[in-house]
């Protein structure tokens, strides 16, 4: 008998493979081209502010970290609490009763040298307005008194205004009180020395001790030159 020989049919291979490989270098050679044509992320405008944390606490660093703001308070209480309430606001139509019955004032109080200097201020700007005082010079004086409490308020020293006060008493003795001239002269001298604080005893003393002074030689320039 015959062998009949039958050969097994070969399979034919399925095109789908090669299709899905073309479709996927197509893909990515189309990402390719789309991705370079894009340009680069925009910029931040030059104005806007870089964000940062909610939390985040900047801290000045060199020079700036050790720059003393000028209006800064001093440290000494009298200055604070002047340039909290004002170097005479409180003192607006002060008598000379008024100073003479505050000098003997507890001079450790964190307000005696601005009250102090606040009713010595309205006194005197009060006084130099009298017709036998008033001329050009005592008048530079007073302004320069005025001008030194205003920047007390401001936070600055007291001793500016305790100098003005001293000198503006100085040219009212001038204008007639020839017998007060050696106390006027000591109280320049004092006012010279003072700091302008009052942190020490020392500095508390030598306050208390500058508007006693004044007010020996108030009582005399607050009645007329005879």
């Amino acid at each position: 008998m015959a062998e009949i020989n039958i050969q097994r049919k070969k399979k034919r291979l399925s095109p789908w493979p090669l299709i899905v490989a073309v479709l996927v270098v197509l893909a990515l050679g189309a990402w390719f081209l789309v991705s370079r044509d894009r340009g680069p992320a925009a910029a931040p405008e030059p104005g806007a502010p870089a964000a940062t944390p909610a939390d985040t606490v900047s801290v000045p660093s060199g020079d700036a970290a050790t720059t003393t703001n000028p209006d800064a308070p001093t440290g000494d209480p009298s200055v604070g609490a002047l340039a909290g309430e004002g170097a005479a606001a409180d003192d607006t139509g002060a008598e000379p009763a008024d100073f003479y019955a505050f000098v003997a004032d507890d001079p450790t109080s964190s307000t005696y040298a601005r009250r102090g200097l606040g009713l010595l201020t309205n006194v005197l700007v009060g006084l130099a307005d009298r017709t036998d005082l008033r001329n050009p010079a005592v008048e530079e004086k007073r302004n320069d008194l005025t001008s030194a409490t205003s920047r007390v308020a401001d936070g600055g020293s007291l001793r500016p205004g305790l100098v003005a006060a001293a000198e503006l008493m100085q040219e009212m003795q001038r204008r007639g009180y020839a017998t007060l001239e050696r106390d006027v002269k000591k109280l320049v001298d004092q006012a010279a020395q003072l700091s302008g604080r009052t942190a020490t005893a020392a500095e508390q003393q030598a306050t208390q001790e500058f508007f006693q002074q004044a007010a020996n030689v108030l009582r005399v320039l607050e009645k007329p030159a005879a």
